[in-house]
C-alpha cells in the first residue's frame, strides 16, 4: 500500500502572508522545503496538499488565480524531482459554515474518502494549530513546523496530544525518513 503524507500549503511549504498569497509572484517556496518534497516522493510516499484558501470566498483572487499559483507550486516540485499528487483546497471564507475548511476534518474525510485510504496514523504537517486538529480529528500523525506561524502556534499551546515539532518541512521529512529506515 502507498504511504501518505498530507501537508498544508502556506506556512509549509511556501511562506506565508497576512495579506495572503493572492498571485503566483507572491508564492515562494521556503529553502528545502520542494527537496523535501522530492524526498518524500523518492520513498514511496503520494503527496497530497491540503489548504484554506478563504481568499477566493473573500473575493481576494479568483479560482484561475488559485489554479495559477497551484500550478507554479506544481512546477517548482517537479524542477526538482518531486511530485505533489493532488491538491485539496477550502475556498470558502471563516463565516460560510463548510465542513471542510480546516479545524474542521471535512477536507481530510474527502482525501481519504477519494484516495481509499484510512487515515490513521498518516503524518500531516502544518504550521497552525487548526492544520494539526483537523488531521487529528481523522486520527492522522501531527507535526507541528516552526516555519510560518508555527512558533507562534507553539507558543500558543493546545496542541493534539501526540504532536511532534520540527524546524520546518525538510527537519520533519527527515526525520519521517529516519524512522522508516530503522
Amino acid at each position: 500500500m502507498p504511504k501518505l503524507i498530507i501537508l498544508d500549503r502556506d506556512g509549509v511549504i511556501n511562506f506565508d502572508s497576512a495579506q495572503y498569497i493572492k498571485s503566483p509572484a507572491e508564492w515562494k517556496p521556503i529553502p528545502g522545503s520542494l527537496e523535501a518534497i522530492a524526498r518524500l516522493k523518492h520513498n514511496g510516499y503520494r503527496v497530497v496538499v491540503a489548504t484554506n484558501q478563504s481568499g477566493v470566498g473573500r473575493g481576494l483572487f479568483d479560482m484561475d488565480t488559485l489554479n495559477q499559483i497551484h500550478d507554479k507550486m506544481h512546477k517548482a516540485v517537479l524542477g526538482v524531482g518531486g511530485r505533489i499528487d493532488a491538491v485539496y483546497y477550502c475556498p470558502h471564507a471563516a463565516d460560510a459554515k463548510c465542513d471542510c475548511r480546516k479545524p474542521l476534518p471535512g477536507m481530510f474525510k474527502r482525501i481519504g474518502e477519494t484516495l481509499n485510504v484510512d487515515l490513521v496514523g498518516v503524518p500531516t504537517i502544518g504550521d497552525s494549530l487548526r492544520d494539526l486538529q483537523a488531521g487529528a480529528a481523522v486520527g492522522c500523525r501531527p507535526l507541528l513546523v516552526l516555519t510560518g506561524k508555527g512558533e507562534k502556534t507553539q507558543a500558543d499551546g493546545g496542541l493534539p496530544e501526540g504532536t511532534q515539532i520540527f524546524a520546518n518541512l525538510a527537519a520533519a521529512v527527515d526525520h519521517l525518513l529516519a524512522g522508516e529506515k530503522k
